[in-house]
């Protein structure tokens, strides 16, 4: 799959310490929107996309031990939807830890994408735009601060007291094709 990066332990997007993956592309609604450049991750396209194989990708995040949930964000995950979507179907078959999705887009443009995610255990996604001058908003579903008081986060198929399922170690993690 094509990213733009991977950050191993992030806090910054998710109450729980995470791994957070960079998509590479994004059609930078929020600047269109607002009739200037005003993304705050408007550099990363411009940098190089690497390829990074999924199931390796996984074994790194299951080896370790601080993270406990991963972040798809970067640019927009929605806008690679085939490696955005493998990724998801590859990682549920490991663990049942939270992903959490960050876009720009709205829960009414992504109607059609809602059922596709709800197919899947303990999925977050964090919509809206960035509006550049507006308050910034504490999220409870994040428990994190987000940049513009449009911007929300809903849990999907929360998971239920006691199912938890931590992560393992990776070890013996195959993927056959």
């Amino acid at each position: 799959m094509k990213l733009k990066g991977v950050v191993d332990y992030d806090i910054c997007n998710y109450c729980i310490p995470s791994m957070f993956l960079i998509f590479p592309k994004c059609t930078f609604k929020c600047d269109h929107e607002c009739g200037r450049p005003i993304c705050q991750n408007s550099a990363l396209a411009h940098e190089p996309e690497i390829e990074v194989d999924a199931v390796s990708l996984i074994r790194r995040y299951l080896q370790n031990p601080l993270t406990h949930a991963v972040v798809c964000g970067g640019l927009e995950p929605f806008d690679t939807p085939e490696d955005f979507y493998t990724f998801i179907t590859l990682f549920r078959g490991f663990s049942k830890d939270t992903i959490v999705i960050y876009t720009g887009y709205t829960e009414e443009e992504l109607k059609n994408e809602i059922p596709k995610l709800q197919k899947f255990d303990n999925i977050i996604v964090k919509y809206g735009r960035f509006i550049p001058d507006s308050p910034h908003i504490f999220d409870a579903v994040l428990e994190v601060e987000l940049a513009s008081k449009n911007q929300y986060a809903k849990h999907y198929k929360e998971m239920k007291a006691g199912e938890y399922s931590g992560t393992n170690s990776g070890e013996n993690l195959v993927y056959e094709q």
